[in-house]
């Protein structure tokens, strides 16, 4: 083969290389441009967000109605005093069962206060508690009761007239709330009874007798448990 044969073949090849390097590169060019602009055609809004189902801070778990009052419920609402911590939490005797029977009833299953639902039974005056409307029974415990000397007690539960006396002196003619507590208030025994305080600090009677559990409801009657009996 002639020197200018193998020039032009060289110079052949040389192009053809050239020509195959150059498609190569606008191949990789145009793989490029497509994957820009499959990136640039994601937009925000399709990045992957929280499914509704995943909870928000807002739906985190929280306790049911139920769970959430049951203590309420257990203690009654707007109670206050160290001994309301001595009523039953379940039964009769609790303040939920006491809000859903009449006062006298109510009494007679608070175990605080059997004493005094044995006076009330004693001096037959059980109907006419339950039948009363909107009163406020200032309730004796039972150590308050046992403070008295066992032959003073005797005497008195024996005398059916001075005990009605002595528990109607207890009962006052109107529904009080804690605010209202504080003045002088007509009794069902047709005398008056003076009641200082606020808060949940209060004095009952000349006695001063403290409110040891208040605000309690019963279905007829605001009841104040406290730790004195009152005397007309």
């Amino acid at each position: 083969m002639k020197r200018s044969s193998l020039r032009r073949t060289g110079a052949l090849a040389a192009v053809a290389v050239t020509m195959s390097l150059g498609f190569a590169a606008c191949s990789d060019d145009d793989g490029g441009d497509n994957a820009s602009d499959s990136a640039s055609s994601a937009s925000p809004s399709d990045e992957m967000s929280p499914s509704d189902s995943e909870m928000s801070p807002s739906d985190e778990m929280s306790p049911s109605d139920s769970e959430m009052t049951e203590s309420e419920s257990a203690m009654g609402a707007g109670v206050f005093g160290a001994a309301c911590e001595s009523v039953p939490k379940k039964g009769a005797g609790s303040l939920k069962g006491m809000a859903e029977e009449p006062v006298a009833n109510a009494a007679a299953a608070n175990p605080l206060l059997s004493t005094l639902a044995t006076a009330v039974t004693e001096a037959d005056l059980v109907d006419a508690l339950n039948s009363a409307e909107d009163i406020t029974v200032f309730a004796p415990t039972n150590d308050a009761f046992a403070a008295i000397p066992k032959k003073d007690l005797d005497k008195v539960l024996a005398d059916k007239k001075l005990l009605t006396q002595i528990l109607t002196h207890h009962v006052v003619t109107e529904e009080l709330e804690p605010e209202d507590l504080n003045g002088t208030f007509e009794t069902l025994n047709g005398d008056k009874l003076k009641v200082t305080g606020s808060g949940e600090e209060f004095s009952v009677g000349d006695e001063k007798a403290a409110v040891l559990c208040g605000n309690i409801d019963t279905a007829n009657a605001k009841v104040y448990v406290i730790d004195t009996v009152l005397m007309p």
